[in-house]
């Protein structure tokens, strides 16, 4: 078929296409790009893990204001560093394909900076901050006002933080929000 030998077994493939949202020709192609990342690196290893800066690399992440909390996310050894697997997976739950449940609870763990299964205020701090940039650089009162309206919308119990449900329950009312929890391959 001239694509020359894959490095993965037929039942490799398989095994990828009934975890991912993604077809084998696509697993494929993942992988090509996860070798471009460090071709001298994964060259025939394909159990090579690159450091989160090779990963960081990738087009759409470079740009992505939370880049380092989703390779950490997504890294099965939490330090940002992926495997193949974890790229793959990172890859499919951005995917137009992945479910919209699947895309929330990636996105509630990527928002939770400080991992207590809670968005709370400084988690709310840090995700305003981070998505003006350096840029917009608001003042702590524009900040404090914004988390405020943000608890005041979607902080249903009052406790002062956002549980996954509550998360959940915003997200659902978001149409837009799998188009912009998307990365492409």
């Amino acid at each position: 078929m001239g694509q020359g030998k894959s490095q993965f077994t037929e039942e490799e493939l398989q095994d990828y296409e009934d975890l991912t949202y993604f077809t084998k020709k696509e697993v494929l192609y993942a992988h090509q790009k996860f070798k471009a990342l460090a071709p001298e690196k994964v060259g025939h290893n394909k159990n090579a893990k690159l450091p989160m800066t090779k990963i960081l690399q990738y087009p759409e992440l470079r740009v992505n204001p939370f880049r380092d909390r989703i390779c950490k996310v997504f890294s099965s050894s939490n330090d940002g560093d992926c495997t193949f697997e974890d790229f793959l997976d990172m890859m499919s739950v951005f995917s137009e394909m992945a479910p919209k449940a699947v895309k929330a609870e990636h996105a509630f763990r990527i928002f939770d900076f400080d991992g207590d299964d809670m968005i709370g205020v400084s988690d709310l701090r840090e995700v305003i901050e981070r998505l003006c940039g350096p840029e917009l650089k608001l003042g702590d009162s524009e900040i404090q006002q914004l988390v405020q309206n943000v608890l005041e919308e979607a902080d249903l119990d009052d406790d002062g933080a956002l549980s996954f449900a509550e998360f959940e329950h915003i997200i659902d009312k978001s149409s837009d929000f799998c188009h912009a929890f998307r990365i492409r391959l």
